[in-house]
């Protein structure tokens, strides 16, 4: 029997039919590592709680996130400067320290720096931004309001060669909804948080500094060193709204507790 050239293609073309679905099925959005990018220790956390825990001890947690997309390495926020593995004399009041570096914890990840295509930095405070040089090539993502604050002795906050992309509200990195950069202004001018659909964890939020504890997030707490404190409330309200619609675990960046709760590099979240 002569078999047809066209039921022969259709033949083949269903053979690779499930092939090329299961490469169409594969999530963009392939991890989400959690890198320790220092650890904190202050002598009074009413600091940072709004009168509250006068005299209490506490310590910080300060994490960078590593995200592999189709696309190509997003890293949200560089934590404290490498140089903080031998960190300078301090106010006994607050110390910041490192255990490794940076450099060295993308290494044991097969990741270099080249390899970074995007930066976004929650806010310009040195806990968060303090290795953003470490990638010369990658491009910035950060609110235009941020990028134009000056530092205290007026000079910029990024080398002007370094490229960038200047945000004014959301954005939406890889175009398909997977990781969104959420604006919530208020601690400092441009401060942002990042929103992240997992394929397999669900939805999490990466929450910067616009909350500092699960204390302050429960009661709203606000600093009085904040740079405006009605946009903080607001930011934090945004956050808990989003949360909300999306199911979304909620990572306070400088609450100890949670930090030790959730798995670290070189354990991944999918």
């Amino acid at each position: 029997m002569k078999i047809s050239p066209i039921v022969i293609a259709a033949t083949l073309l269903a053979g690779f039919a499930p092939a090329a679905q299961a490469q169409q099925g594969r999530p963009a959005l392939e991890r989400l590592y959690v890198i320790d990018c220092g650890q904190g220790h202050a002598t009074d956390q009413s600091r940072w709680t709004t009168g509250y825990n006068a005299g209490k001890e506490v310590d910080f947690s300060d994490n960078c996130y590593l995200i592999k997309h189709a696309q190509g390495w997003m890293l949200w926020d560089t934590g404290l400067a490498d140089s903080y593995t031998n960190p300078p004399s301090q106010p006994a009041s607050f110390t910041w320290r490192r255990k490794t570096t940076l450099a060295s914890d993308l290494e044991a990840l097969g990741v270099k720096p080249a390899d970074i295509k995007y930066v976004a930095i929650s806010h310009t405070h040195g806990d968060h931004s303090g290795n953003a040089e470490l990638f010369p090539q990658a491009l910035l993502l950060v609110q235009k309001a941020e990028y134009d604050w000056p530092n205290q002795d007026g000079t910029a906050r990024f080398k002007p060669e370094h490229p960038v992309k200047k945000l004014e509200g959301d954005y939406d990195v890889f175009g398909d909804g997977s990781v969104t950069v959420i604006s919530t202004p208020g601690h400092t001018p441009g401060h942002q948080s990042l929103l992240v659909k997992l394929p397999k964890t669900g939805t999490v939020i990466l929450t910067g500094d616009a909350v500092h504890f699960q204390e302050s997030w429960d009661k709203r707490l606000v600093p009085g060193f904040n740079f405006d404190q009605d946009k903080s409330r607001a930011s934090m309200q945004r956050l808990a709204d989003l949360a909300a619609q999306n199911k979304a675990l909620v990572w306070i960046n400088h609450d100890k507790t949670i930090s030790d709760a959730v798995k670290h590099a070189p354990d991944f979240y999918e």
